[in-house]
């Protein structure tokens, strides 16, 4: 056999034991007359001791021609560690061989195989397989695993049903970019991949599977960055005869079993705040609650006062970061070139310091006197030591800068501890947003979601003041996943179409089935889609998602082990019906 035991396995209790082992050499170790070999597989390490004089002497020989990553057995007996190291399980014991057989030799790697890696991100892309083999990336793995195997245990005792719904699906308009897939039956007709199952979900409510969920893989060809693959999985979830309050209740307490079962950590009762009080506090729909610094607004008290940047503003706006008055000119120069750069996209950056000696220094002492300052200190329930910084200018975008700004000064103030979890229902969010260059309305969430019951009547009148029966589960500021009670009647879902442009005939081409369905006794029905992917990121304390995928695509969409996507053959187009253009001479 290739193995009695596994390189993790072996204690002090297995002393005198025989046995066989077979993993990757993880490196040799050549005193000359003592020679270590440290033996990995998943497991762990297990430390191969040979010993002049008490080896024999092919036996050493043997050891000598391994390299690092040749593929190895040995057999032997287990003994004792002299030295022993306490920061691997296995560190007790080694094991004195009596045979080693070489059953695969191994190319020097590129990079080395090791907790922190020398290999830049392409690179070990490339060699994906070769990376797998370090520990962070196989305990992430791991952690992903657990995860799926915990989703499955709570959704199963909650009486949800795991069903598959199709990978080949009909293109939609509405949503982000769809990957096609021409179909060669049917010429110059296409699948789509899908962004999600959600009119298959809806379908299985209407055909009365009131519980339904899938760890599903889904596809949006957009843009990527570090918490977006083209490729990515959700727990995808819908439940039928459910208010939204149901709804909550049953997957917030899913993540607290998960927290519990997969990190050993009681996360407690979410915390509700509503879409418009997340935008007016933080700036975000997605907030951060680890720290404070909410927003507080100035308009009242700092207009009128001849400063004409403030005299312009829309909105004034600012937060406290408390403790740090100390901040130097070097400090605070820092901060107004962070706002200025084009991702914040501020103009510039006000500072009050409130200093320890009762004293008032702003940045704009020209234009305010220290009683107005300090009543500006009044409305954040400033004390010495404090430090307001403010922003100003139209609505939203400054609320947005500022958003950025608290979470820079989380990060420099050390509030954003990856220990702590701190989660959040986001509720009521606008059902439409309008966009200016196409002059027409867009589903926030998707065209399916529900208005408000009591907002219903707004769609007449004022569609874009609707609020949907949506939400969000945000956990440290990260949009862990999204859903929405589901629009179950064929008229308002005819509205809802038409209010987003669709003529009937459009509505019926793209989602006939689905009206069709609800002529059929559709229940009342809502779900929720959680992404797999960020939430094993978070566990596992990464913001990126991509080494908690086993295979990514690289920031082009690009899979570098495969070289893919890649050209196919002209038999292969033809057989499409497709016709690459040519480039001209």
């Amino acid at each position: 056999m290739f193995r009695t035991h596994t390189c993790g396995e072996l204690r002090l209790s297995d002393i005198n034991k025989t046995v066989t082992l077979s993993g990757w050499v993880q490196r040799v170790r050549d005193k000359g007359s003592l020679l270590w070999i440290d033996l990995r597989d998943r497991y762990g390490i297990t430390q191969i001791f040979l010993e002049e004089g008490m080896s024999a002497p092919e036996l050493l020989k043997a050891a000598r021609e391994l390299g690092r990553e040749f593929v190895i057995r040995i057999e032997g007996t287990v003994v004792e560690r002299e030295s022993k190291n306490p920061n691997l399980p296995t560190g007790e014991v080694e094991v004195r061989p009596s045979k080693i057989e070489l059953l695969n030799a191994s190319k020097t790697p590129p990079f080395t195989i090791e907790e922190k890696s020398d290999g830049g991100d392409e690179l070990r892309m490339k060699y994906r397989y070769l990376d797998l083999r370090r520990n962070p990336l196989k305990n992430n793995l791991i952690l992903r695993h657990k995860l799926a195997i915990e989703t499955r245990a709570y959704l199963d005792r909650q009486g949800f049903l795991e069903i598959e719904t199709p990978y080949l699906i009909k293109s939609t308009p509405e949503g982000a970019r769809d990957f096609v897939v021409p179909s060669r039956m049917n010429p110059n007709e296409f699948y789509a991949l899908p962004q999600s199952p959600q009119t298959f979900k809806q379908i299985l409510m209407v055909a009365g599977y009131d519980r339904y969920f899938q760890i599903v893989r889904c596809f949006r060809d957009e843009d990527l960055r570090a918490d977006r693959q083209p490729e990515f999985t959700q727990i995808d979830c819908e439940m039928a005869f459910v208010t939204q309050e149901e709804v909550l209740n049953t997957f917030e307490g899913m993540a607290r079993h998960l927290f519990r079962e997969v990190k050993g950590l009681e996360i407690g009762d979410f915390e509700r705040m509503d879409y418009a009080t997340a935008m007016k506090l933080y700036g975000s729909d997605k907030p951060d609650l680890r720290f404070g610094m909410a927003f507080e607004e100035l308009n009242d008290l700092a207009q009128g006062h001849g400063f004409k940047v403030f005299d312009d503003a829309e909105l004034i706006v600012g937060i406290k970061a408390e403790g740090c008055s100390e901040y130097t000119r070097k400090q605070l120069d820092a901060l107004t070139d962070f706002v200025k750069r084009p991702q914040v996209g501020a103009k510039g950056l006000v500072y009050v310091k409130l200093n320890a000696d009762g004293s008032i220094k702003s940045s704009v002492d020209k234009f305010y006197s220290t009683e107005i300052l300090q009543s500006w200190a009044e409305r954040f329930e400033a004390k010495p030591g404090d430090l307001l910084l403010i922003l100003s200018g139209d609505a939203n975008a400054t609320r947005k800068q500022l958003n950025e700004l608290r979470l820079e000064m989380g990060n420099q103030l050390g509030l954003r501890d990856s220990k702590v979890f701190k989660p959040l229902w986001v509720t009521d969010f606008p059902l439409l947003e309008w966009d200016e260059d196409t002059q027409r309305f867009y589903a926030m969430h998707h065209p399916f979601t529900s208005p408000k019951p009591e907002d219903i009547s707004l769609l007449d009148t004022n569609p874009g003041e609707v609020r949907a029966n949506a939400y969000d589960m945000v956990i440290n500021g990260v949009e862990i996943g999204g859903g929405s009670i589901r629009i179950h009647d064929r008229e308002l879902q005819r509205k809802m179409f038409t209010i987003l442009g669709f003529t009937d005939e459009e509505a019926q081409k793209q989602f006939g089935f689905l009206m069709n369905a609800f002529e059929y006794g559709a229940p009342p029905h809502g779900g929720i889609a959680l992404g797999f992917d960020r939430l094993t990121a978070m566990f596992a304390g990464l913001d990126s998602i991509r080494d908690v995928i086993a295979f990514p695509k690289n920031n082009s969409g690009r899979d570098m082990m495969i070289d893919s996507p890649s050209t196919i053959a002209d038999a292969q187009l033809e057989e499409l019906y497709l016709q690459l253009k040519k480039a001209e001479d």
